[in-house]
């Protein structure tokens, strides 16, 4: 009996101090948080760093949903078979570099089971050059395009933020090599330096400046005058800080959506000057194939017809991709798909509402 009374003293008294235990815990997360309970909007900051990450996860998820849909998806494998075709060159063509730009028998021949897209220009096999002809074009897009990417991102944005005379300068500047068309100044460019692989990305790279300095220019002079970047003024930031910091981040999506969509328009002008006679002849690309074969369309109609079909891919690819992160990073488009989509829905959930009412009447 007298143990008995002892474990009954000994579960009342644990449950009086759980008692007081959740009284003391109310009490205290009450007095703790005083401040959200009284003063509107206030915010928790526990509930306010979840809720940064529950924000942050929904939208990467959005940003993935907006990126699957189909035209997307197909440009996202056109540029990896390319990029592929370019980085695993030697492993996929029929036959070593030095048969590429040597000469064989068989001028212009057609397609047969040693040479199956058929022969071009002094035998070479076309297969085996639009394989390495993606090499060559993404070897300069694309050291071309980042070249333009930096050096106008920079000019932009200083001219953007600081407007005066240095704003007036580097715009005048930024004008007279928008007054020339690019493929000419790229031609202007190119007979001058020499027709050599580096000197065509450095033309392209610089044709390609003042473009990118106007495209983020007028973002910035619109961020320069919003809230937080007064707030970062206050708080001590300097000029570059601010600039490189806070300000650009902000006005980086246009940059993202052009620079997929220069990298097809590079590939095309490149293709376009080869075919003038202003590339690198020692180089395998597909506008030099293009300009040996113009002369054979109707005779040999393979040896120009490949290496468009690899253009035409190459810059339907960018576009694509371009088109899909345009839709996926704009928040407008954003709005008109998200507003069409939502009213679809609206309409389908209305037809099935009506037709299962129908149904009940019946």
């Amino acid at each position: 009996m007298e143990h008995k009374n002892m474990a009954q003293e000994i579960e009342e008294e644990t449950k009086f101090e759980e008692k007081n235990n959740i009284v003391k815990e109310v009490f205290s997360w009450i007095f703790k948080n005083i401040k959200f309970l009284l003063i509107p909007a206030s915010r928790l900051e526990e509930l306010s760093i979840k809720q940064i990450e529950y924000e942050k996860k929904t939208s990467k998820r959005k940003f993935i949903r907006r990126m699957k849909s189909t035209l997307t998806i197909f440009g996202i494998l056109i540029i990896f078979f390319i990029v592929t075709l370019a980085v695993f060159a030697p492993w996929f063509s029929p036959y070593p570099l030095s048969d590429l730009v040597g000469v064989s028998p068989g001028a212009y021949d057609p397609p047969s089971p040693n040479h199956l897209l058929g022969q071009g220009r002094l035998g070479r096999d076309i297969l085996g050059r639009i394989i390495y002809g993606a090499r060559a074009s993404l070897t300069i897009a694309l050291p071309a395009i980042c070249f333009s990417l930096v050096f106008g991102v920079i000019f932009g944005v200083i001219a953007g933020f600081y407007g005066g005379w240095p704003d007036s300068i580097i715009m005048r500047i930024m004008d007279i090599f928008l007054a020339f068309p690019g493929l000419i100044l790229a031609m202007v460019f190119i007979a001058i330096w020499g027709q050599h692989m580096e000197f065509i990305m450095l033309a392209y790279g610089i044709i390609g400046i003042p473009y990118y300095s106007r495209l983020i220019r007028s973002s910035v002079v619109q961020a320069r005058e919003l809230p937080y970047v007064e707030a970062a003024k206050v708080a001590g930031a300097g000029n570059w800080r601010i600039m490189f910091k806070h300000i650009l981040p902000n006005c980086i999506q246009p940059i993202i959506i052009s620079f997929t969509f220069d990298i097809g328009g590079i590939i095309l002008s490149l293709a376009g000057l080869a075919f003038l006679g202003f590339s690198d002849p020692q180089l395998i690309e597909w506008g030099n194939d293009i300009a040996d074969a113009r002369l054979h369309l109707y005779e040999a109609p393979w040896g120009a017809f490949w290496p468009g079909m690899m253009i035409l891919l190459a810059v339907l690819g960018f576009m694509l991709l371009g088109d899909g992160l345009r839709d996926a990073l704009d928040p407008r488009l954003r709005n008109i798909y998200g507003g069409k989509k939502r009213k679809i829905k609206k309409e389908k959930k209305e037809k099935n509402d009506s037709s299962g009412k129908k149904q009940e009447d019946w």
